[in-house]
């Protein structure tokens, strides 16, 4: 008998590649897991995973089931949204992906109107480094700094930001400030760790000059802020950040300004639940708010 849960098991496993987190997030174990692979795969009559550099890559047979499988989810979970009321509720929980920085300026100020306004939807803000997959069911929405091309997903572009060059009053009145890019190797520069940039889109230092390296670095946007702040060095920041500070002055504003775009990202399965429209429409407003 084809057992139809064996899919959701399939499925955890497909997204993460290995058995160890897909039994975290199912709740069951690893063994029975693998159990229930085996006796799919036996009674497809078909191999569904290949070991490669120790993930469970899909075969082509495999791949095939994952197509019919989402399908298949996805109409389970509109026809539980729909008979459950689910899906015009302004309750339940959210998942929301985001960056540190945008998180903390941005929306964690307007959360308590949002939530004034719609106590009974609970928000997750997530601000690991590296964006949680709604893909892989990671997260129910992402605010990513590049639209994904790949995956079950709806993605709509929120707005643009700027990002400049920042110094201290007080490091400025110890060192001269720079007159163009090429007096930045003077000067002690902050940023992220470059083996830590989980998104091409944090190399900011790289894109405003060539062969420009950070001296004091850090993987965390607030610890960069709170250390250009303090006067340790120049450094790249959002003008959503640096801008509410008044200890900061923008340097080269006409050399140096980076433009990045939010993107809002959403699995297909739950756009359409109320309490998803809400928070977009939230943050819709927030990113509006920036100007």
């Amino acid at each position: 008998m084809f057992d139809w849960d064996d899919l959701r098991i399939f499925l955890a496993v497909a997204r993460a590649r290995k058995v160890a987190p897909a039994a975290r997030t199912l709740g069951i174990d690893a063994t029975t897991i693998g159990r229930r692979l085996t006796r799919l795969a036996s009674g497809l009559g078909a191999p569904l995973f290949e070991t490669i550099g120790g993930e469970r890559q899909l075969t082509p047979r495999g791949e095939a089931l994952f197509a019919h499988a989402e399908t298949i989810e996805s109409a389970a979970l509109a026809a539980m949204g729909e008979i459950g009321g689910d899906a015009r509720s302004l309750s339940g929980q959210v998942r929301l992906s985001v960056a540190e920085g945008f998180a903390s300026w941005v929306l964690a100020p307007a959360l308590p109107a949002f939530h004034r306004a719609n106590p009974d939807i609970r928000v997750d803000l997530v601000t690991a480094s590296g964006f949680l997959n709604p893909s892989k069911r990671e997260a129910d929405m992402a605010v990513m700094l590049a639209r994904p091309r790949t995956g079950r997903l709806v993605a709509v572009k929120l707005g643009d930001y700027a990002l400049g060059l920042y110094a201290a009053r007080a490091y400025l009145a110890d060192h001269p400030a720079p007159a163009q890019i090429e007096d930045l190797t003077a000067h002690s520069l902050i940023g992220y760790v470059p083996e830590f940039i989980y998104a091409p889109e944090l190399d900011y230092l790289g894109e405003i000059g060539s062969g420009l390296e950070a001296r004091l670095r850090s993987t965390s946007i607030n610890v960069q802020h709170r250390m250009i702040a303090a006067g340790a060095g120049i450094g790249v920041l959002p003008a959503f950040i640096a801008d509410r500070d008044p200890a900061l002055v923008p340097l080269l504003p006409d050399t140096a300004t980076i433009r990045r775009s939010f993107w809002l990202v959403t699995h297909s399965d739950v756009r359409r639940l109320a309490r998803i429209e809400a928070v977009a429409a939230w943050l819709k407003a927030c990113v509006a708010a920036l100007g």
